[in-house]
């Protein structure tokens, strides 16, 4: 693992716009481009070279896993997003599910974002980081209420009392085995880091009373998948990248330090230079400029992106934290929004270092 990278990109006073949709949808063809892997790496490295960064950063779409998942029970690809398990696959069926993965064959989205990845690999010397979708997250958009199950779990509910809590584990492991399948197709096509993106692991799925009253539901729902994907990471000599833009309660924090991340990616309801306190000096905190607003002028003016990135690199500097700005998620295209978009990202590159 290259910790030292993102130490040193910190040390360096690096920014980091998560951004390469608004490089794609330059392109007239953008639609075509996800499907020819080596048009996609082409994008992936324009958009490194227009960010002034050393990471290859991909498209961060988090419906892929989903749908590669869907597409073992038969469940056509353009029905994915609005399908839901309604009772837990037997226990059979995710057993065959879980040896059918390894022989399977990539979507052409999927195998497009492989050959993106070896294009980076091969002819770049970009780093080249995958992407996925966290394991939590995806089963939760298994399920048309994930929020009861989890809850009923916390208070202690087992899949016998509750089969909704058994469809939510059932649902926990088909997502599991997904996203470490995916993991382990872009390491294979040359990934040296791996940004997983959790955002529902977070208070609003996760009851913080029950947390604080020593419940183990965070740890069993959320933690332990993630810390599965951080050890076949350190056995790939890869790096953890953990995002989770989400609310959170402290201990929810201190779960993602457990899972001793390179970079932890934290949504702008987090004020980073109060975390800093609490996460160890040698993960690099990320983010986390409120990009889900660029597209407004009103919401998030110009100069109010250059006031709020102005406070997080002083107060990151004076708590003496590692850290890279950046923005809180990806920053997307948006119809008739794209030029303000667009000012805002390269405003964040441009913000004068404040005085040491």
């Amino acid at each position: 693992m290259a910790r030292s990278t993102y130490l040193a990109l910190a040390a360096q006073r690096h920014r980091l716009p998560i951004g390469v949709d608004l490089v794609l949808r330059r392109h007239a063809d953008h639609e075509a481009i996800l499907t020819d892997g080596e048009r996609l790496g082409r994008v992936i490295a324009e958009a490194a070279a227009e960010f002034q960064t050393p990471l290859a950063f991909p498209l961060m779409d988090l419906k892929l896993e989903k749908a590669t998942l869907l597409s073992f029970f038969d469940v056509p690809a353009a029905d994915s997003d609005s399908f839901h398990f309604t009772e837990a696959p037997s226990a059979e069926a995710v057993a065959r599910f879980e040896s059918a993965l390894a022989s399977s064959r990539p979507s052409p989205r999927v195998a497009a974002n492989l050959g993106a990845l070896r294009y980076i690999t091969g002819q770049t010397t970009l780093l080249p980081v995958g992407m996925s979708i966290g394991p939590f997250s995806l089963a939760t958009k298994l399920l048309a209420d994930p929020i009861t199950p989890v809850y009923l779990a916390g208070d202690g509910a087992t899949a016998a009392d509750e089969p909704e809590v058994g469809l939510l584990e059932t649902a926990l492991r088909l997502a599991l085995a997904t996203v470490r399948h995916a993991i382990r197709q872009q390491l294979d096509a040359g990934a040296r880091a791996i940004f997983i993106a959790e955002p529902a692991a977070n208070k609003v799925f996760f009851s913080p009373k029950q947390i604080a009253g020593g419940s183990n539901v965070f740890d069993r729902f959320a933690l332990a998948p993630n810390r599965a994907i951080a050890a076949q990471l350190v056995a790939r000599e890869a790096d953890l990248l953990f995002h989770c833009c989400g609310e959170l309660v402290d201990a929810m924090l201190d779960g993602f330090c457990s899972l001793r991340p390179a970079l932890l990616s934290l949504g702008s309801s987090r004020r980073l230079w109060e975390d800093a306190a609490r996460v160890p000096k040698d993960i690099v905190l990320y983010g986390n400029l409120p990009s889900k607003q660029f597209y407004s002028d009103s919401v998030m003016p110009l100069e109010k992106v250059g006031a709020q990135a102005g406070e997080l690199l002083a107060r990151m500097r004076q708590v003496g934290h590692p850290f890279i700005l950046g923005t809180e998620c990806d920053t997307l295209h948006v119809d008739g929004c794209d030029d303000a978009i667009r000012a805002k990202v390269a405003h964040l590159l441009r913000i004068p270092e404040p005085a040491a």
